[in-house]
């Protein structure tokens, strides 16, 4: 696959996540301390949306039942045998691209 624009680097708040599409697929994009990451937006637990979910330092909460995944790894805080996909990110300019 190559990489997929998704979003402008000022559509995504500081700490905060935003639901993209790329390729048919729905990814939580996440921005902390100015890095990129991306995860897929289903949380592994009853499909609650990653992307809505509130972030402490790099972990996010799944807001439907507060299933904790590391951003950076998609590796879950409770479970470590469960874990979602993650996707390279890259900026180009004021875009945000990822390679789905």
């Amino acid at each position: 696959m190559a990489f997929v624009k998704v979003a402008n680097v000022n559509d995504v708040p500081e700490s905060e996540g935003k639901i993209v599409k790329a390729n048919g697929r729905e990814i939580a994009l996440f921005k902390v301390q100015g890095q990129f990451y991306a995860i897929d937006n289903t949380c592994k637990h009853q499909g609650g949306p990653l992307g809505e979910g509130w972030l402490e330092d790099s972990i996010v909460n799944c807001p439907w039942h507060g299933w904790r995944y590391d951003i950076k790894t998609g590796q879950n805080q409770m479970f470590p045998n469960v874990k979602v996909d993650t996707f390279p990110v890259k900026v180009e300019g004021s875009d945000v691209l990822i390679d789905v």
